[in-house]
C-alpha cells in the first residue's frame, strides 16, 4: 500500500484596501527560507486543530497586527504543484475588501515587514500569489453586479461622485454616469442628508447615506446590478 502523500495546508489572505480613489494591497516581507525578502501575501499553514477561517484570521493578526471582521473565501490553489518550494502546499484564499485608513500594519512572527501597496506598483511577489492577487481582483470586480459595496468605504455622508468613484476604481474603466446613477438610486440604498458638500466651482453636490438596514437586507438577498449595459 503506498503511503500517503505529503500535503500541507496553508490559507492566504488578500486584502484590499480603497481610500481616496486608489486600491491598495496589504503585504508582508518574508523573513525566512527560499523565499526570504521577497514580499508576500499574510499566510501561513493551517494549525490541526482550527478551521479555515479561524487560520487566515490569524495569520492576518501574526504577521501583520490587523484583524478584519469579515473575509470571503475565494479559491483553492493546488494545481501547480510546485507552487511552493517547501513542498506539495495547498493554499486556500480569503479575501476582503477595508478602508486601510484606521489599519496600520506592523510585522510579527515570519514577517520582517509588513505594509500597503498600490495595486498599480506592486513588487514581484512569492510563490503564485500574483495569479492568486489577479483571481481575487476578477472576483471583486463580478462582485459589484450581485452585492452593494460602500458601506464601510465611504464616508458616513458622501456625495454619489464618491460612489461612482469606488466603483470606476475597482472596475478600471469609466461608467455611463447616469444610467449608473438611475440604476443605482432604484437599489433604495441611499438616503439624501439635505446637506451639500461644494466639488470645484461647480453647483454644490448633493450628500448621500446609505440605509444601513436596507444595505444589508441586499447583502444577504443579492442584488443584480448591469455595470456594461447603457
Amino acid at each position: 500500500m503506498a503511503a500517503a502523500p505529503a500535503i500541507r495546508l496553508a490559507v492566504d489572505a488578500i486584502v484590499f484596501g480603497y481610500r481616496e480613489g486608489r486600491l491598495f494591497l496589504l503585504l508582508i516581507q518574508r523573513r525566512f527560507g527560499a523565499t526570504k525578502g521577497m514580499w508576500a501575501l499574510p499566510g501561513g499553514f493551517v494549525l490541526s486543530s482550527e478551521g479555515l477561517t479561524t487560520a487566515v484570521h490569524r495569520e492576518l493578526k501574526e504577521e501583520t497586527g490587523i484583524a478584519v471582521k469579515w473575509m470571503e473565501q475565494l479559491f483553492t490553489f493546488g494545481d501547480d504543484v510546485h507552487r511552493d518550494p517547501r513542498g506539495r502546499v495547498v493554499s486556500v484564499a480569503y479575501f476582503a475588501l477595508v478602508d486601510p485608513s484606521a489599519l496600520k500594519p506592523h510585522a510579527d512572527t515570519d514577517a520582517s515587514a509588513a505594509d500597503w501597496f498600490p495595486l498599480d506598483e506592486l513588487p514581484k511577489l512569492a510563490f503564485d500569489h500574483s495569479t492568486i492577487v489577479r483571481t481575487a481582483l476578477d472576483r471583486l470586480r463580478a462582485k459589484l453586479t450581485y452585492q452593494p459595496i460602500g458601506f464601510e468605504l465611504l464616508d458616513r455622508d458622501f456625495a454619489f461622485s464618491d460612489l461612482e468613484t469606488l466603483y470606476t476604481t475597482i472596475l478600471e474603466r469609466p461608467l455611463d454616469r447616469r444610467n449608473f446613477r438611475k440604476k443605482f438610486m432604484a437599489l433604495g440604498l441611499l438616503k439624501a442628508t439635505g446637506k451639500s458638500r461644494q466639488l470645484g466651482s461647480g453647483r454644490p453636490a448633493q450628500l448621500f447615506r446609505f440605509d444601513r438596514k436596507s444595505y444589508e437586507t441586499l447583502q444577504q438577498k443579492g442584488i443584480f446590478l448591469d455595470l456594461n449595459a447603457g
